[in-house]
């Protein structure tokens, strides 16, 4: 057996298709969808991801506003910036980019946020409602995961799931969103025991956990789905996944690589987050 590649470029370029048509009927309304990136300090990566998502955004028609701090901001400060974005009526979604500088608590600045512009998913009102079935931004990286699974054709109902990982990111909501789809789901981590023998169990095996090539190829049961979250640079300089693709794909149905999956798709949801929160204020 030999996996099929779930294509993450062609699917978030046409998940970014589809943003590009609700903000074209949006802007028909009068309403211009608009993203503001909170970014502090001068961490390269995380300058990476800033224009990416500028990228995105201007592929798709929203406007983004990218606001710069200097890594001496105080979190006072950082506060306050997000409080005048929250009044702006003009802006949709807000986003802080992660990781802040080590003087400034990531809770308090996520909290702050607006539930309703909370384009990240990360607040606890949106994940509150994520726990218990109401409506709320999924966090990106594991609705861009459900959409990579959904593309298979396979559908997820009594399929049995295993989340490697427990991020409040990525494995928790992953798993969430799972069982809101009726899988029924396992969530591993550092602590579980006989890892191995429960991934072989797993219809769908998602890994975000961190560590290249930590799920190797005797721990996926032939035709799985194997979603691969990880994004490791290597001594290579290359980018690696949690997963061992080699050796997965010989046991998989279906498999994610790294780079070219995950990665693409979570930044195509932030998008549709942004879509999203753009059609809730017209309501």
């Amino acid at each position: 057996m030999s996996a099929a590649i779930i294509d993450g470029k062609a699917l978030a370029a046409a998940v970014k298709a589809e943003a590009a048509a609700e903000v074209e009927a949006l802007r028909a309304k009068g309403v211009a969808p608009c993203l503001a990136v909170l970014l502090v300090g001068d961490d390269p990566a995380s300058a990476v991801y800033v224009r990416g998502k500028a990228a995105d955004c201007a592929q798709c028609g929203i406007e983004s506003r990218v606001i710069r701090l200097d890594a001496a901001t105080t979190q006072e400060e950082l506060l306050a910036r997000l409080e005048a974005l929250a009044a702006d009526e003009s802006v949709h979604g807000i986003l802080v980019q992660l990781p802040l500088p080590a003087h400034i608590d990531e809770a308090a600045v996520i909290a702050a946020i607006p539930p309703e512009k909370d384009v990240d998913g990360f607040t606890p009102v949106n994940a509150g409602n994520l726990l218990t079935g109401g409506d709320c931004f999924a966090p990106c990286t594991p609705a861009g995961c459900i959409r990579m699974i959904q593309s298979t054709g396979i559908d997820i109902a009594g399929k049995r799931a295993v989340v490697v990982g427990r991020s409040n990111i990525v494995g928790k909501p992953a798993a969430l969103l799972l069982l809101a789809r009726n899988a029924t789901v396992t969530v591993c981590h550092s602590r579980t025991k006989d890892l191995a023998a429960i991934c072989r169990e797993a219809d769908i095996l998602v890994a975000a956990v961190g560590r290249a090539g930590f799920i190797t190829g005797d721990m996926v049961k032939p035709g799985a789905v194997v979603i691969d979250v990880g994004i490791n640079r290597g001594a290579d300089g290359k980018l690696h996944g949690d997963v061992d693709f080699a050796a997965a794909a010989e046991k998989a149905a279906f498999i994610t690589p790294v780079p070219g999956g995950v990665g693409l798709m979570t930044r195509a949801m932030l998008m549709k987050n942004t879509v999203k929160a753009a059609q809730r204020h017209c309501d």
